[in-house]
């Protein structure tokens, strides 16, 4: 699909745009390792209703670049946080909804957390989908769903960001499988998100990433505050719905995340789809009824 490019923050933000403009603004924002691919047969149906749907590439995907050799490739969620305020903002969107899964997701949260009087609302797949990185510095899971996250500790390692450069196809369509056992997607399915992962900033975004959520390494000092913030966990006060994926083996991880009155003081409802980690893509009709129940 043609992408358009606008200055946002610290990136030249590659997006995607369908519907009416004046229409009620919906951005949805793709996870790790997928593109705005996911949510092709989202977007009409959303479009349909009138929404003005907004599909950006994160930083380090497709098309999307930094603005300058300088800034940190940094993946930490402080950095998706204000991409997406910034995005929101460079294009003078009007209080949109704001939905995702995975990274997209998080920044999703965060944005809602940090500044909610930009959203008018939140649908995140998952729940509470803020890392507390304290914890996860010092406080192991059950090892049966620490072995989920193998990936993560793999890119702790020098050893692993030289598999991602080398395999990143690889890795990705080998995390799709695990994350989704019920959904059979196709090669030609996979390859139109892989040629995302050929940004050259993907592999360093990502690595960066999956150390700083466990403080192996410093974060870009630019979010340092941002970072200070996030750590006291507060509320999201934001209309939200929640869509809990109930065959994502990943979900598990993060099960303080499903406590979910605990974190949203304006809970409108709570999705369960059979599905697994990537919802719109797997089951994109129920993944826009959430999204409208919103809209």
């Amino acid at each position: 699909m043609p992408t358009e490019q606008i200055r946002a923050g610290v990136l030249d933000v590659a997006y995607e745009r369908h519907g009416a403009p004046g229409g009620r603004a919906v951005v949805l924002a793709h996870g790790f390792p997928y593109s705005p691919r996911s949510f092709d047969d989202v977007i009409e149906r959303l479009t349909d209703v009138g929404a003005d749907v907004v599909v950006p590439y994160l930083r380090g995907y497709g098309p999307t670049r930094f603005v300058s050799p300088d800034v940190v490739r940094s993946g930490q969620q402080a950095a998706l946080a204000h991409d997406l305020h910034d995005l929101i903002g460079a294009l003078e969107l009007e209080r949109p909804l704001v939905a995702g899964y995975d990274w997209g997701g998080r920044a999703a949260c965060l944005v809602s957390l940090l500044w909610p009087e930009s959203v008018s609302g939140l649908i995140t797949v998952g729940g509470y989908n803020v890392q507390d990185i304290a914890t996860a510095a010092t406080t192991p899971a059950p090892p049966a769903l620490e072995r989920r996250a193998w990936y993560q500790y793999y890119l702790h390692s020098e050893r692993g960001r030289a598999g991602l450069a080398e395999y990143r196809s690889e890795i990705a369509q080998l995390l799709w499988t695990e994350w989704s056992p019920t959904w059979r997607f196709g090669d030609s399915e996979f390859a139109s998100s892989a040629e995302a992962f050929d940004n050259p900033d993907f592999v360093e975004v990502v690595v960066h990433s999956y150390r700083h959520r466990y403080g192996l390494v410093d974060g870009d000092p630019a979010y340092d505050a941002t970072e200070a913030e996030i750590a006291r966990l507060g509320t999201i006060d934001v209309p939200t719905v929640v869509v809990e994926a109930t065959e994502d083996p990943i979900e598990a991880l993060s099960a303080a995340s499903r406590d979910h009155a605990a974190h949203f003081t304006d809970l409108r409802d709570v999705r369960r789809l059979d599905c697994g980690h990537n919802p719109p893509q797997e089951l994109p009709s129920l993944f826009a009824d959430a999204v409208r129940v919103l809209l």
